[in-house]
């Protein structure tokens, strides 16, 4: 599976002027994505806006980006969420698109127990031949993966890494020890990349890679080399703009960033909202004197 990358960018989905997606953005933006440093993408996750997405829109979008890259890079489709059953559906019809994988995010609202969540994650896995990252991010769903059913969930052949969000260092440190030889420990949060790098982690699923991405990149290859203070040193010079695109919640301000910068990506959708006028002055504040990445096109 190291064919997905170390870099991978959790994608923001474009909207026009009228709230529809924008389709022929999104394919500039993939393009423009693979062009600074990111190696695989993630459509229609967290930072895509998915549940404000129909499956009607989702699908097309994998297609467009799909042929808008045609095979320089993997895309993984985010069809999963608390509905077992719809996400078998959905995963379904995303391979007949061309994605290559699907991101598995622990069901939200219904709080699943660990027994639950193993046996979501296993059917899905049974039903769609496609390869599964998983995805734990207990401040967006509530329940938290704990490590053994993560290293329990590495056994099944086509569940093949987890994109981990919890913060739990001392867990995330198990899933490595413990999973199945080749189970790839995604950062699923930018500020923790070079922590779990350390740790035996893999690489990251990055929002902050949509503007940095060739940075991140560097940053990676700089430890993979051991040169580690290298990379400590570009981890520190970026953890202003990483932290100011969390400074309301996600992709609130990085969408701000990205049309600020000329790369129009149009408003979040509700009940996502416009930055405010606060939040707006922090991200203001880093862009002056940060080094982009992307190619505004």
């Amino acid at each position: 599976m190291a064919s997905f990358g170390r870099v991978l960018t959790a994608m923001v989905t474009p909207f026009d002027e009228a709230g529809e997606v924008d389709y022929e953005q999104a394919r500039k933006l993939a393009l423009a994505l693979l062009d600074s440093g990111t190696d695989g993408l993630v459509l229609t996750g967290t930072t895509g806006e998915s549940p404000t997405l129909s499956s009607e829109e989702k699908l097309r979008l994998y297609s467009e980006v799909r042929a808008a890259i045609g095979g320089r890079a993997t895309i993984i489709a985010g069809t999963c969420n608390y509905n077992t059953a719809e996400s078998i559906e959905l995963s379904k019809e995303a391979q007949k698109t061309g994605a290559d994988a699907i991101l598995g995010t622990v069901p939200y609202y219904n709080k699943p127990p660990q027994e639950g969540l193993y046996q979501h994650f296993k059917a899905i896995a049974e039903a769609v031949p496609l390869p599964m990252i998983l995805y734990n991010v207990p401040t967006r769903t509530v329940t938290n993966m704990l490590p053994e059913t993560t290293i329990r969930l590495s056994e099944i052949d086509n569940i093949v890494g987890v994109k981990e969000a919890s913060g739990n260092f001392d867990g995330i440190s198990k899933i490595i020890q413990k999973s199945m030889p080749g189970f790839l420990v995604y950062s699923g949060d930018d500020s923790s990349t070079l922590p779990i790098l350390s740790l035996g982690g893999y690489g990251v699923v990055s929002v902050a890679s949509h503007l940095i991405g060739k940075q991140i990149q560097r940053m990676i290859q700089n430890f993979l080399r051991g040169e580690v203070e290298g990379a400590a040193t570009l981890h520190r010079e970026m953890l202003p703009l990483v932290n100011a695109l969390f400074v309301i919640t996600s992709p609130i301000p990085l969408k701000y960033a990205l049309n600020k910068i000329g790369f129009r990506v149009g408003k979040p959708r509700l009940p996502l909202v416009e930055i405010d006028s606060r939040s707006a002055g922090v991200v203001d504040a880093v862009l002056e004197s940060a080094t982009i990445d992307l190619p505004i096109r």
